[in-house]
């Protein structure tokens, strides 16, 4: 049944498939550990009810997709020896070590404290249960760094050397962690991070506001939330736009692919807003495009030349189609982010931040746009690296395992079974939980009162109950 088709392709599937349902988990698990972080911090400082409310409430939401992260995760790893023997073998010397670093720093230092942040808070006391919050939200952090220094490294290999039987072997540790992209690219995943957090808190708050402007949990999240989004997307646009430099550096042709280049430019390339890449023919039809401003935003120069794919193997081109609308879908997000955040700046500014019912659809419909938009930057790197799995050293054809059609085939459809299956009713679980807003005495994963009702006591409280 699935002997004509490509084990190559069927592989690229798979990981594809089981990626995009992982990266969405630790998108927004790293932002959510931060902003538990934060909760809890203006919760001891100020002594105010609305912030342990609120911890408690996004608490249990953090532990299940932190939970459904690590699952994905988990099975993510074992297709390195099933689907990508070959890619194992000749990385291993080089990806192996920096992979177990993330699990010796990152991963024990989230599951170490874990524990204590979902059920200790009547246990330990507020002060050493914020330590643990604090210790996972940085553990979070510290796992995207491992992470992202191995994904950066393929892009950008450095620090290397290739041994007798054709592995890459360390040569420089430092070159090769802290490769050319990798300073790009971590900060701009911990931004989106950040960002999707935000939309999703934001779209949270907007739904309960929309029913009741008056409640305090939902204008209190929806405040950070919009605070965030409005100082974080501009920074985000400027983090992008360095990253694309260091980009048009490395790896030019991916950026020929996100522009749409086929043909190269020397007076001056135009911005293509729209269009149809043509793959076979090497053009774009139907082009919507501004003159000779991608030379200006790529070479601050109007009339700086741009190279095009012409001028690279054909065998070497990246799936253009993809790549090109991939990063149009990631940076349209990104401006509507803008919007939403310069949006809530005005209605703040007007004293209407939690009556404006149009803000509040806005962001409302904006609560998954994050998620697309983690997605889409994800297609548009890793589609644009290809046909590469080690950027210009490793093909993507040559590094999969001998496997029949049939046997990958299977295994896919397997776990898109299981995946549909176990996500769906995770996600819908932690779709019900937001449907119910945040409310005095909000109960935490244990079931336990906040730490007030429990009789412990903050230290402002403590300090104004003595100063009275």
């Amino acid at each position: 049944m699935f002997e004509h088709l490509d084990p190559v392709v069927l592989a690229r599937a798979q990981f594809a498939f089981t990626m995009s349902f992982h990266i969405i988990f630790p998108a927004f698990s790293i932002g959510l550990a931060s902003y538990l972080a934060v909760l809890e911090a203006l919760w001891l400082w100020t002594g105010r009810e609305v912030f342990i409310n609120l911890f408690n409430y996004w608490l249990k939401i953090f532990a299940i997709a932190f939970g459904m992260g690590v699952v994905s995760g988990i099975v993510m790893s074992y297709q390195f020896g099933t689907n990508w023997a070959v890619f194992s073998d000749k990385t291993g010397p080089v990806l192996g070590p920096l992979m177990a670093y993330e699990v010796l720093t990152a991963f024990f230092l989230e599951a170490g404290f874990l524990g204590v942040m979902l059920f200790g808070l009547k246990l330990v006391g507020p002060r050493l249960h914020f330590l643990a919050t604090l210790m996972v939200a940085i553990g979070t952090l510290i796992s995207a760094f491992w992470i992202l220094s191995a994904n950066s490294w393929m892009q950008t290999p450095a620090g290397y050397a290739v041994n007798d039987v054709g592995q890459f072997v360390p040569a420089d540790w430092l070159k090769l962690i802290f490769n050319p992209s990798f300073p790009y690219r971590l900060l701009h995943m911990v931004l989106a991070a950040y960002l999707t957090t935000a939309l999703v808190v934001g779209a949270v708050g907007a739904f309960h506001l929309l029913k009741n402007p008056f409640q305090p949990g939902p204008r209190m999240m929806f405040s950070m939330a919009m605070w965030m989004l409005t100082v974080v997307a501009p920074i985000q646009i400027f983090a992008g736009d360095a990253h694309g430099l260091n980009t048009l550096e490395h790896q030019p042709a991916k950026v020929m692919a996100m522009e749409g280049h086929y043909q190269s430019h020397p007076d001056g390339a135009p911005l293509i807003l729209f269009g149809l890449p043509d793959q076979d023919a090497a053009k774009v039809r139907y082009a919507i495009e501004i003159p000779k401003l991608s030379s200006l935003v790529l070479k601050h120069s109007l009339d700086a030349p741009l190279a095009g794919l012409d001028t690279v193997p054909r065998e070497n081109w990246p799936p253009v189609p993809i790549t090109f609308w991939s990063f149009r879908i990631m940076v349209a997000l990104g401006f509507l982010m803008l919007g939403l955040g310069l949006f809530s700046l005005v209605m703040r500014w007007r004293g209407r931040l939690s009556e404006s019912r149009p803000l509040h659809w806005y962001a409302l419909m904006m609560g998954p746009a994050g998620f697309v938009a983690v997605l889409a930057g994800w297609v548009t790197t890793e589609t644009g690296r290809q046909p590469f799995t080690v950027f210009g050293l490793l093909r993507t054809a040559d590094s999969v395992s001998p496997l029949a059609a049939p046997a990958v085939a299977s295994s896919l459809i397997a776990f898109a079974l299981v995946y549909f299956a176990v996500f769906f009713a995770g996600v819908v679980y932690i779709l019900r939980l937001m449907a119910q807003p945040p409310h005095h005495g909000e109960q935490g994963p244990s079931g336990a009162t906040p730490a007030r009702a429990a009789g412990i006591t903050p230290a402002p409280a403590i300090a104004s109950r003595r100063l009275g």
